[in-house]
């Protein structure tokens, strides 16, 4: 057992590096090990629409051992079962049978319906010794966004705002610049959360007060599908937010949340990041359909004789980490 979370933990660490370009798919990672422990080939996968992590770890495998391999007697360490449909690719349970791979470790079942331990049964059905559920729990959390989409049928929320120490996120105001409060760092920090996610959702206000792109500029990794309301069709095209950098999506008339978090599921789109005004935040907090909330608080104070927008009431229930001299509560919900 200590083996195979050896060699798991090394799944996980390859899965990563795909973890910016391949949504909606899972970050996968593979290793191929054969007699006396040696590794003959890893891989992963690296992104959406291309082979998955188990062809890649045996083309690896097949280009470093030119010779030829003993599959019969070699393990093959996948963090996530492997599929058993025709997607974009052909599935990997099947190849992994036709290679006659003596023996499978798996970290977690795909909940996935098309797989669903589907995946699991047709290697157990060619002779293949299977082990499921190898450091489960970490490898569960990998793939959280991916997990919640097929689990709950709604995407992975994240809830992010910053506050001023005094409990403010924003001037009162008509026009003009939003209230600063985030430093260079935490920005960058920023839109690393947005290449995390698929999507990323705000107000209806704060498109006509900040019209904010919602990019990622400061991070690799792609633009996520920007979402907002309009229930009242006061966007005009000409607002940031429509620009071609990325699609966005529009909600008109039926602008409940759980309705919307069904529509974009409907999308396939497995996590979104809410940028959200105070009064779209605390509907979503009062909803309690969301998974995490990351809630950055600085050192600075509104001032005197300033109106601000007084932050979401949200209750904190773990310590706060130092970040750039700015307090960070990360709590997870799940």
């Amino acid at each position: 057992m200590q083996d195979f979370e050896l060699y798991i933990r090394r799944c996980l660490q390859l899965a990563k590096l795909g973890e910016y370009y391949v949504a909606p798919n899972p970050m996968v990672g593979a290793v191929l090990v054969g007699s006396g422990d040696v590794i003959l080939g890893e891989g992963w996968h690296m992104q959406y629409g291309g082979a998955h992590a188990e062809p890649n770890c045996l083309r690896n495998a097949e280009d470093n051992h030119p010779e030829g391999i003993d599959y019969k007697h070699c393990t093959l360490y996948v963090n996530l079962e492997p599929c058993s449909h025709y997607g974009k690719t052909p599935p990997c349970a099947e190849l992994i049978i036709d290679k006659g791979i003596g023996r499978v470790v798996i970290g977690c079942l795909d909940p996935n319906p098309q797989v669903a331990g589907q995946g699991v049964s047709m290697l157990k059905d060619a002779g293949i010794k299977v082990h499921v559920g190898i450091l489960e729990d970490e490898c569960r959390a990998l793939n959280k966004r991916f997990i919640c989409l097929h689990e709950n049928r709604r995407p992975y929320v994240i809830l992010k705002w910053a506050q001023t120490a005094d409990g403010y996120i924003d001037e009162r105001r008509k026009s003009g610049n939003p209230l600063v409060i985030s430093t260079p760092l935490m920005k960058q920090l920023v839109h690393q959360q947005r290449a995390e996610n698929m999507a990323i959702m705000v107000g209806t206000r704060t498109v006509l007060m900040d019209n904010p792109r919602l990019l990622t500029t400061h991070w690799s990794g792609r633009n996520p599908i920007r979402v907002t309301m309009d229930r009242h069709r006061i966007l005009s095209p000409d607002y940031n937010i429509f620009s071609s950098d990325s699609e966005t999506i529009v909600y008109h008339d039926n602008t409940d949340w759980k309705t919307m978090l069904t529509d974009l599921a409907s999308r396939n789109i497995h996590s979104v990041l809410v940028e959200g005004g105070a009064t779209f935040l605390n509907s979503i907090i009062a909803s309690q359909v969301y998974d995490e909330v990351h809630i950055e608080i600085s050192n600075e104070y509104m001032g005197e004789g300033k109106l601000g927008v007084e932050a979401p009431h949200y209750k904190f229930t773990t310590r706060p980490q130092i970040f750039d001299r700015h307090l960070v509560y990360i709590e997870n919900r799940v």
